[in-house]
């Protein structure tokens, strides 16, 4: 693509799990002769590094709230018509959505200014906002082969290309562990929002894995009004741990880490799936259209990790520890299983696939 320039947007918002692969990509397209501007909503600005706040612009857009859904409409009015000026202005080639009603106005304008844009899903269930946006994109970009919801008749445009992840997960290198299965080393993930339940449900069911003599450390992300509770919790019961908030460098957590307990966001699930990490994942149960629990049943069926619902957390994961714990095969099964996946050519068919787009053009 290298005679390929001009500026690229890269339309994202939400959580962490839509930021990060948006990051990433526009490191890749800045590498490779392309101005890259992320665009995101508040909700994802806090997830962006302040080395890429220069190239960051800020449009608010909103899901479609059915109960008040009239000032929903009128917000996603307002983030379509500020992305027409923003689009004008900055005269992109093309547009990359991630997916997520953030990028939802983003690559509406450009099909108002008729601006070639691609559309990019890692859920095993296609979101909303790509659904709707699935007609009029130049190409589907897909993490997996077995994505549901999309339209039979847009299988021609529909690329596999594998999960977008960070530069430094796709790299990762597999740290020794096997002297640290004498004890569970249990990473604790509630997304980048952390996951509220885990606080309050976990450290007792650690606490009960204690009195039955499994030899366990904690590492816990946590919210910052959870962390005081959560001490003085593990403190009086004489638990090894440490708790964190969100961070840019998960990476040394993955390092301490043999298994790992997580919501079932996509991107979360791809980054422990490339690191070779065995893991519990447990579904957002109020995630939309349930998609975290698509993706949970896919990692499970696959072998690459263990799911267990929400509902079941208060007798079903104490279980589950305790047979890992007399069973170490299990995480070795797990992670034989996860060797045969990797992403790392991701940006490889990203490459390929833009540059096709822009002959075609």
């Amino acid at each position: 693509m290298s005679d390929l320039k001009g500026n690229i947007i890269i339309a994202t918002g939400g959580t962490g799990g839509h930021i990060f692969p948006a990051v990433s990509l526009a490191d890749f397209f800045n590498k490779n002769g392309f101005n890259s501007i992320i665009t995101t909503d508040k909700r994802g600005l806090k997830f962006i590094d302040e080395k890429y706040f220069q190239k960051t612009f800020l449009i608010n857009s909103s899901t479609l709230n059915k109960k008040n859904i009239l000032v929903s409409i009128l917000k996603i009015i307002l983030a379509i018509f500020n992305s027409l000026f923003f689009l004008i202005k900055k005269k992109p080639k093309f547009i990359f959505g991630m997916g997520g009603y953030a990028s939802f106005p983003v690559c509406l304008a450009g099909v108002i200014l008729r601006i070639p844009f691609v559309i990019y899903e890692n859920n095993l269930l296609i979101g909303k906002a790509n659904r709707y946006l699935t007609p009029f994109a130049k190409k589907i970009f897909v993490s997996y082969e077995d994505i549901q919801g999309i339209n039979i008749k847009y299988k021609s445009k529909t690329i596999i290309i594998g999960n977008i992840l960070r530069e430094n997960i796709l790299n990762y290198s597999i740290t020794s562990k096997d002297e640290t299965l004498k004890k569970l080393n249990i990473l604790v993930l509630g997304g980048s929002q952390a996951a509220k339940v885990f606080a309050e449900k976990l450290p007792d069911i650690f606490i009960k894995c204690k009195k039955n003599k499994i030899n366990l450390k904690i590492y816990q992300q946590c919210l910052s009004e959870q962390k005081i509770e959560l001490q003085q919790k593990y403190n009086n019961n004489n638990l090894s741990y440490e708790l964190f908030n969100f961070t840019f460098d998960i990476i040394k957590y993955y390092n301490l880490a043999n298994l790992v307990i997580t919501r079932a966001g996509s991107s979360a699930l791809a980054e422990l799936l490339n690191c070779k990490i065995p893991f519990i994942s447990i579904p957002l149960a109020s995630s939309s259209e349930n998609h975290q629990l698509k993706n949970a049943q896919y990692f499970s069926e696959k072998g690459f990790g263990i799911m267990l619902e929400e509902k079941d957390i208060d007798i079903g994961l104490f279980d589950l520890l305790q047979s890992i714990h007399n069973d170490k095969s299990m995480l070795k099964s797990i992670e034989s299983n996860q060797k045969k996946h990797s992403d790392k050519n991701v940006f490889a068919i990203i490459r390929r696939e833009i540059t096709e787009l822009f002959y075609e053009n």
